[in-house]
């Protein structure tokens, strides 16, 4: 017999008085749990104990009382292979993605997009962009039902959240959105960004900030002063849009150094809270919410939302990340030079670097990177094109398409668009030509007696991959090395013909691995919560799927060049 139990059996028969009632001790009876053997009423005061108090006191405090209690937690943590799910979400501009993440299987056991077609983007006036923080909510407990339904999810132990970046979401006192969310596309507060850039002393924008205010959350905030006074006097805290949906799963509002610095509120140099910033746009510093790590144990789901969700009382809230840092992580970029990019709704190439990097053209942008530390830095060099994904959807929707796939096809149809030109900036200002309201969303050289959808189609493929190409040569300006790029097998990027396009003219390799942002928050909760030791083993089982490597093509980079010649006219 196993040590553990001759000592329950010895403290049974000799101190029976110091078996804790809630708990048999008959060693041998059934437990589905773990698929072990061990007394059922054990199992949830374990997990209780060590899942959810840590070594809390009143851990040692029933050890003293109930010595059955240490010796059964000692053989629990020796002996079991507990399963343990973990839960990613991504809330994007048009998508909730979910993800139930297999710790011990390691792999996705479940997931779902919601809702069918894209949330609405609210445009009262031109330039303006805005969601309802609070549909974004609704779309994720409909997201959790779906999974509660087809999974038990008692076995959840920890949620990893990814969120559209540089949105702004207010609350009262009482937890009460006081307007839209502001979201990352809305160019309102382009002016208060540029007048900050001229105003602040640019040793803050180069060594503190790295960036300038631009359109960022800092400048939304000021926007909202000036021109809705009365609604910024209302605001108890201000949030990223993740911020939110941490608050809504567990009651407290908190936020990141990433959630910062993706808002323009971090100093680098002095790794913390941006006071020259605040001070400057006259935000209290009382509504900026408390900081919590972006990998580690930020909160716990609150009770009400464990008994809804159908979750156990312990679930921890470990890993947050603005979509973009959590698509590299999610593609396991973590280290100096790696590179990642996506294109869904917008289009991004992410670089890793341990420098800071200020461009003085402001162009591209530098946010931490989720696994920064404070001795090993970790950047993200951001480059962002507004209009991608959107673009698509619009093709879509406008030519009445039944699917993307049915799109991809007919894109196949054709070897080139014929001379059409497509430009996607259609979604808000594009930092990389200096947020210009000049540049616009427009098709050129339309011929009605030589083109058709399939023409169309792939002018739409063309110009967001050459717009992506042209962001990589800027990239190279400065000093970045893009040779080899990894993505998720999502989005654009699961469009044969759209893959071809960017590898051939950015000639850079590309791999394409089978993940996504909802698995990579999933991964990310496994890594804070403490169940994986480190990045390395949290993607030790990412599957490659494809290398694909540049070919020349002739015909390509004429229709480039072409595009380029047109471009420079625009801007």
């Amino acid at each position: 017999m196993d040590i553990f139990l001759k000592i329950f059996a010895i403290i049974k028969a000799i101190k029976p008085d110091k078996i804790h009632p809630n708990i048999l001790i008959e060693p041998y009876s059934d437990s589905e749990a773990g698929n072990m053997k061990i007394p059922t009423p054990i199992i949830l005061p374990i997990t209780r104990l060590i899942d959810c108090m840590r070594f809390n006191f009143s851990f040692f405090i029933l050890s003293i009382d109930y010595p059955n209690i240490i010796f059964l937690n000692l053989y629990y943590l020796m002996h079991t292979n507990e399963t343990k799910y973990f839960i990613g979400i991504d809330l994007g501009s048009s998508f909730i993605k979910m993800s139930l993440y297999d710790f011990n299987n390691k792999k996705e056991i479940d997931s779902i997009t919601y809702p069918k077609n894209e949330m609405e983007i609210i445009s009262q006036k031109e330039g303006w962009a805005e969601q309802d923080p609070n549909l974004w909510w609704d779309n994720i407990k409909q997201c959790l039902k779906y999974l509660k339904e087809r999974n038990d999810l008692s076995f959840v132990k920890s949620i990893g959240i990814s969120y559209q970046m540089h949105g702004l979401v207010a609350v009262d006192k009482n937890g009460k959105s006081l307007f839209n969310s502001i979201i990352w596309c809305d160019s309102r507060a382009i002016s208060i960004g540029n007048k900050a850039l001229k105003n602040l002393d640019n040793k803050v924008i180069s060594n503190s900030l790295l960036n300038s205010p631009g359109n960022f959350t800092a400048s939304k905030i000021r926007w909202i002063k000036e021109n809705k006074p009365e609604l910024y006097s209302s605001i108890y805290k201000f949030m990223l849009p993740g911020d939110f949906i941490v608050f809504k799963l567990s009651g407290n509002i908190t936020t990141t150094p990433l959630g910062l610095s993706e808002g323009i509120m971090w100093d680098f140099g002095k790794r913390n809270l941006s006071m020259d910033i605040i001070e400057y746009f006259g935000i209290e510093k009382e509504k900026v919410p408390k900081v919590v790590p972006s990998i580690g144990l930020q909160d716990v789901v609150s009770y009400d939302n464990c008994m809804r969700f159908g979750f156990s009382e312990s679930v921890s809230i470990a890993y947050r990340a603005g979509d973009q840092p959590n698509n590299a992580f999610s593609l396991s970029v973590v280290s100096d030079g790696e590179i990642a990019a996506t294109a869904g709704t917008s289009a991004v190439i992410y670089c890793v670097t341990e420098k800071d990097i200020s461009d003085p053209k402001n162009k591209v942008n530098t946010f931490l990177h989720c696994n920064d530390e404070k001795n090993k830095k970790r950047n993200g060099v951001l480059l962002c094109i507004n209009g991608s994904g959107i673009a698509y959807s619009w093709l879509r929707k406008t030519l009445k398409f039944d699917s993307y796939q049915e799109m991809d096809n007919i894109s196949e149809n054709v070897d080139s668009s014929k001379g059409l030109t497509f430009f996607p900036f259609g979604n808000g200002s594009e930092r990389l030509f200096n947020n210009s309201k000049s540049l616009k969303s427009m098709i050129n050289g339309l011929d009605f007696n030589r083109h058709n959808d399939s023409h169309i189609i792939r002018a739409v493929l063309e110009g967001i991959s050459f717009s992506l190409c042209y962001g990589i040569e800027y990239l190279r300006e400065i000093g970045l090395k893009v040779d080899i790029i990894k993505v998720g097998n999502s989005n654009l990027f699961k469009s044969k013909i759209f893959r071809e396009i960017f590898v051939n003219i950015s000639n850079a390799n590309l791999h394409l691995y089978d993940t996504n942002g909802a698995m990579g928050a999933a991964r990310g909760a496994a890594l804070g919560n403490g169940d994986y030791k480190n990045e390395s083993e949290a993607f030790s089982d990412l599957k490659l799927i494809e290398k694909i490597i540049p070919l020349h093509s002739k015909s390509l980079e004429e229709s480039y060049n072409n595009w380029k010649k047109l471009l420079n006219k625009l801007i």
